[in-house]
């Protein structure tokens, strides 16, 4: 879209929420507007206070390029979280700029190589991070910055200027430094219209509307809320597993009744969920192996059927804390830390030379003792405890939990050294606690990288744009505020929000153990999946690829199928990784014939 002027000429992908009121105040100050799009009140923002200042005040998801033709800058911009992607590669000259990587395959300069880097960093995380791509010369703009590029000068900047204008961190330790000190209650009521107004924005549409709801408490409260502003029914959909430890449509139906939504469940086959994975290479475009991928996708779709636009709970965990790690981490370490390191190994050891499947039976039976026991693969979660035991420092016990590969160099052919742990420093001294410094390395690394990829993909897959009120930055902005008590109270997650739902939906239909979103498919690689995995896992074929040694990858690709350990964490990412390569592979087949 070009400005009214004729300056401006922009691409915009995603959603500026505020633009109504950005329209009112600029209609104020003298401009006019043949539309109505957001898009067309950005270029006005643009031409009334600047690029940087436009991108400022607009609060959304969005990926920006926007071309001064006077000055004959680009400039980039991404959202404060990353919902939204954008890619650039600079290669022979060429600089290009994509909210796909398949996009960079029809520009004659393009030469796509894969960073073994950044292959070592997806085999640690199961995802690549924000400051890295899975190829070389390409790189992703940063949540939160502004990348501009001057081609007005003799010499172009192909370098690019990055300008940050916002930055969670920043949010954080600020937050830190002004703690809100108003009663429970009145800070719970804060909360509620801080959510009010952002949900309120987020139902802004010109197309049907809907949400994800799971049960849980963070896509709870979000429908609560749109429930209590809509003026109709909301539609709420979700799917069912017949596995029961992986099912949690039942939850979802019960809290649907009891706000009166429209609810929609669909319940899936093992089948059918298997046979969204030959589709996930195309889906997610980049290496990505979070296997919540899969319902994630199918939830998508199901709410496709229905509506064009669909809220979500994301980010509540982590700006809310609402992982478990958040809750026992200190305290756990603290008792932990107390045994010498010798000790701690023996333990860790014995405990592993039980099988993970013994441990399930003993699980089931302190399930029926104690229900807080009561948790889905209890074995993984023993031999996970066993790891962690063996550990000497807090530092090392975060990246180990967020680590599927912690020494991915050992699996990789010519992996680089770049990793550094991704806990955040204590800065400035004394300002954020370590489980803070986790929650932010979370909102840094974890979120973007992660979660928010897994749904932005899953969904634009079948045309679905999703929503997620809680990582809108000004709510962010009042989380970071609150005392941390507020979040995690006597061992409880997300504190604030257990009590704002209270208002809306009984706790009894919502306290439960946390069951995240996930499919059996560490069974599933030893029965339905495994010629499929055994294909792309055959050693001929790994030392052909040359990026993975093959005698490694066997070792554990065994071990998983004996039943000694659930090796499914570290065997996704490289089984979507070769699945990745053959749908590379397939491309370039198609654009040579095409």
């Amino acid at each position: 879209m070009h400005s009214r002027s004729g300056r401006w000429v922009v691409i915009l992908n995603g959603e500026i929420y505020n633009y109504r009121t950005l329209r009112h105040e600029l209609h104020a100050l003298g401009h006019s507007f043949v539309g109505s799009s957001d898009t067309e009140v950005f270029l006005a923002a643009v031409e009334q206070w600047g690029v940087t200042s436009a991108v400022e005040r607009s609060a959304g998801m969005f990926a920006i390029a926007l071309w001064d033709r006077r000055e004959r800058r680009l400039a980039l911009a991404r959202d404060r979280m990353g919902e939204k992607p954008l890619y650039v590669a600079s290669m022979n000259g060429s600089l290009m700029f994509a909210s796909e990587l398949k996009a960079f395959r029809s520009h004659p300069h393009w030469r796509g190589v894969v960073d073994r880097a950044a292959l070592a960093e997806f085999l640690r995380f199961t995802y690549v991070p924000t400051d890295s791509a899975i190829y070389s010369g390409v790189t992703k703009v940063a949540p939160g910055t502004i990348v501009t590029y001057d081609f007005g000068l003799e010499s172009s900047d192909r370098a690019g200027h990055v300008e940050r204008y916002w930055n969670v961190a920043d949010v954080m330790v600020k937050g830190a430094a002004n703690r809100l000190l108003d009663t429970s209650a009145s800070l719970v009521d804060e909360l509620d219209a801080v959510l009010r107004n952002t949900v309120s924005e987020q139902m802004v549409a010109d197309v049907p509307l809907g949400a994800f709801l799971s049960g849980g408490v963070d896509s709870s409260l979000v429908v609560a809320l749109m429930q209590q502003l809509s003026p109709g029914r909301v539609r709420t959909f979700s799917i069912g597993f017949d596995v029961e430890d992986y099912n949690e449509a039942h939850h979802a139906k019960a809290v649907a009744a009891h706000l009166g939504t429209e609810h929609t469940e669909y319940y899936v086959s093992a089948k059918e969920a298997m046979g969204v994975i030959e589709r996930l290479p195309a889906i997610y475009d980049e290496p990505f192996a979070d296997s919540s991928q899969i319902p994630t996708f199918l939830v998508s779709k199901l709410a496709r059927t229905a509506v064009t636009v669909s809220l979500s709970g994301d980010g509540g965990d982590e700006v809310f804390g609402g992982y478990n790690r958040y809750a026992w981490m200190e305290r756990i370490w603290g008792q932990v830390d107390t045994f010498p390191l010798w000790l701690r190994r023996g333990a860790g050891r014995l405990m592993t030379e039980v099988p993970p499947r013994a441990w399930d039976r003993v699980g089931q039976l302190a399930g029926t003792i104690t229900p807080r026991l009561r948790f889905r693969t209890y074995g993984d979660k023993v031999h996970k405890l066993a790891t962690l035991l063996q550990l000497q420092s807090r530092e090392a016990l975060y990246e180990r939990i967020i680590s599927a590969w912690t020494e991915p160099d050992r699996v990789i052919v010519g992996a680089g050294t770049r990793h550094e742990p991704r806990a955040v420093a204590d800065w400035p001294p004394g300002a954020l606690t370590f489980t803070e410094q986790m929650m932010l390395a979370d909102m840094l690394g974890y979120l973007p990288g992660d979660i928010l990829v897994k749904v932005d993909r899953a969904a634009m897959a079948v045309s679905l744009e999703t929503r997620a009120p809680f990582i809108d930055h000004r709510v962010i902005e009042f989380a970071a505020r609150l005392p941390f008590a507020a979040k995690v109270r006597g061992g409880t997650s997300k504190w604030i929000l257990r009590e704002l739902l209270d208002r809306y939906v009984p706790r009894s239909l919502i306290e439960r153990p946390k069951m995240g979103f996930g499919v059996p498919v560490h069974a599933w690689l030893r029965t339905e999946l495994r010629d499929w995995a055994e294909a792309l896992l055959d050693p001929r074929r790994l030392r052909h690829d040359g990026f993975f040694e093959a005698g490694v990858v066997s070792d554990v690709w065994q071990a998983h199928l004996d039943g000694r350990v659930n090796a499914m964490p570290q065997l996704w990412p490289i089984l979507m990784f070769q699945a990745w390569l053959d749908d590379q592979q397939t491309q370039r087949l198609e654009q040579s014939a095409a």
